[in-house]
């Protein structure tokens, strides 16, 4: 079996597989209906980039500027350096009708980041001997995953966290009708939740893409994105430890690293203070609606973070403080993928780009919410990272997205890489 150890490629370009995640990779819906009435570039006029401690305007603020320029209402950005010290830009306004500026240490929903969190906890058990790789999906949750060409039997843990399952993303099938994404249906289930059951429920309702090879289901190289596959490993997690997943997460990652800012949100709608508000741009509308309400995710896209600690975890994870030798090189062992960059490849949790003046490339992941944007990268050796959120999503304006996706990874490879 060939897989890519995360060598090779080219600059980072985003296509339809970046397109889909940010539209369909969400794990709830919920939305307030504030709508604003300013016309695209407005805030970025009337709001200066601010740098932190008044140090004027260098590359990280010119580079936060510039995704503030694309349409993006706020942003936040923090990069860390070898020596630990913390270089941190911000841009744009916390909201657009009363103003001021993105907090420093706002706090944020990181979406799909939440996977790289889960396959941790995931890998630390293959350690333990409590879970294996190896394992079946049906050997642990008997009866969940069948019916429609649907085999838990020919899916391992290894399938799951690196999105070879084959399985139908059941937000793709939850999202599936634009018509139905309106702010009028954000606010009506808004503190509306799904259970994980019944999300892989609703997953289980489409055929796989393909089943992985019955004798060695782990070996399988084809990819495809669904947050189906980290709602079943929550589910393993929980199965395997009698604990919720959360706490599993809060125990072994976040407590020790002392992320003190980092939390998981259950069916919570709601973000602590200090926070910015959230925009989504609806298909069909030209108008940002406000989100800042919205239902949390599980394990597919459940977690609260800051820069600060996103920058923790991050260098925590490649300089092996989470994870044994043997269990972080399993991570870090890519198929090819479709993940916003040629020469990308997916491991287990967690994803690898070529990035201009980083010789090994960059780790990173990123998530989207609605109305939040979560990127992140940090160098193989853990030594240098950087972190950011940005708080406007479009689903009706794709081309105006993949500009903003575009300047926020720049951003944040220049952040790392020089």
């Amino acid at each position: 079996m060939k897989r890519n150890s995360g060598v090779g490629g080219s600059n980072r370009r985003f296509g339809h597989g970046a397109w889909a995640r940010a539209a369909l990779a969400v794990a709830g819906i919920g939305a307030i209906g504030a709508a604003s009435v300013l016309g695209p570039g407005a805030w970025a006029q009337a709001v200066p980039g601010e740098s932190v401690g008044g140090a004027g305007r260098g590359q990280l603020q010119r580079d936060a500027d510039a995704v503030r320029d694309t349409g993006a209402s706020g942003l936040v950005v923090q990069a860390r350096d070898a020596a630990g010290r913390d270089r941190e830009a911000r841009s744009g306004v916390a909201d657009l009708e009363e103003g001021g500026s993105v907090p420093f240490d706002a706090y944020y929903r990181i979406g799909s980041d939440t996977k790289t969190f889960v396959a941790v906890v995931a890998l630390q058990l293959v350690a333990e001997g409590t879970l294996s790789l190896d394992d079946t999906v049906e050997e642990w949750l008997p009866g969940v995953v069948t019916g429609n060409g649907n085999d838990g039997r020919r899916i391992t843990l290894r399938n799951l966290l690196q999105h070879t399952s084959g399985l139908a993303n059941y937000t793709d099938i939850l999202f599936a009708d634009p018509a139905q994404l309106t702010p009028e249906n954000y606010l009506a289930q808004r503190f509306t939740a799904q259970t994980p059951e019944e999300q892989v429920a609703l997953a289980m309702t489409r055929a796989p893409g393909w089943l992985p090879d019955a004798r060695d289901p782990g070996a399988e190289t084809r990819w495809a994105y669904s947050n189906t596959n980290y709602v079943l490993a929550g589910m393993i997690i929980e199965r395997a430890t009698g604990h919720p997943w959360e706490q599993e997460a809060h125990e072994r990652i976040i407590e020790p690293l002392d992320l003190r800012h980092t939390m998981t949100m259950r069916s919570s709608s709601y973000v602590p203070q200090p926070t910015a508000t959230g925009y989504l741009q609806f298909p069909g509308q030209e108008e940002l609606t406000d989100t800042t309400l919205s239902v949390g995710g599980g394990a597919d896209g459940g977690i609260v973070s800051t820069t600060s600690d996103m920058n923790t975890f991050l260098r925590a994870l490649m300089d092996g403080t989470l994870l044994p030798a043997e269990q972080l090189a399993q991570m870090r062992t890519t198929v090819p993928a479709d993940f916003g960059s040629p020469g990308a490849g997916y491991g287990l949790g967690i994803a690898w780009r070529p990035a201009e003046g980083c010789d090994g490339g960059v780790w990173y992941h990123g998530g989207t919410s609605f109305g939040t944007s979560s990127e992140a990268a940090v160098t193989p050796d853990g030594e240098v990272s950087a972190a950011a959120a940005v708080f406007t999503t479009r689903l009706g304006d794709q081309e105006r997205f993949l500009e903003q996706a575009e300047a926020t990874v720049a951003m944040i490879d220049r952040a790392v890489c020089g």
